[in-house]
């Protein structure tokens, strides 16, 4: 199912409808500041399976991001980190960037992993803010690939919808995506370390 949601005044009725599908298992492809995300809620672990087999991964060995609606809502899902890498976070937050920290003891039981590591999420879009929000606690986030050669990611949510209709419940058409993705910041030894340079430098917010 193709669902149209305005990006900067999301329907109430329209995000329920996704938090009822997430709610009951379900699988959506989502916008964020970046490229188009698959997601589920973080807390059913069959969906978690299920986003594991569309990307061809086992869900202990996945890396997959979770989207939380603000820093304050880290606390459960990520051990404590520095005052540096804190200040950093809630400059460049909500922004293009992924943190990996040190997860917390919750994180490993959530993935049936020893995942010692989480990448956080808090995306400028309030289509995927609101959904977190709405919803109560994070959901997944591990970007939608192109088969292109030279496009690596799909930025048109209807050629996604077209792939993806029979592998998930709910496509969010929230309009043209970005084709540059998140910056992944390494924070687990309490310093600030670029892995990937993507959609916006960190520099300004150091």
């Amino acid at each position: 199912m193709l669902l149209q949601i305005h990006p900067d005044n999301p329907d109430a009725r329209k995000i329920k409808q996704v938090i009822d599908c997430l709610k009951d298992g379900g699988l959506i492809i989502y916008p964020t500041d970046t490229v188009y995300s698959i997601g589920c809620d973080l807390m059913n672990k069959r969906a978690i399976e299920k986003v594991a087999r569309i990307k061809g991964l086992k869900p202990e060995k996945a890396n997959f991001s979770i989207v939380c609606h603000d820093v304050s809502s880290l606390g459960d899902y990520t051990k404590q980190f520095s005052r540096q890498v804190f200040k950093v976070m809630n400059k460049a937050l909500p922004g293009p960037f992924t943190f990996i920290l040190n997860a917390s003891n919750k994180v490993p039981k959530l993935f049936d992993s020893n995942k010692k590591t989480i990448g956080i999420r808090i995306p400028n879009n309030n289509i995927a803010l609101e959904i977190v929000q709405q919803l109560g606690n994070p959901i997944i986030a591990t970007s939608v690939h192109d088969d292109d050669e030279i496009l690596e990611y799909t930025t048109d949510p209807e050629l996604i919808h077209e792939k993806y209709e029979k592998l998930v419940d709910i496509v969010i058409d929230g309009g043209y995506g970005n084709n540059i993705a998140s910056t992944i910041i390494d924070c687990t030894n309490d310093d600030i370390e670029v892995v990937r340079e993507g959609a916006e430098s960190i520099e300004a917010f150091l």
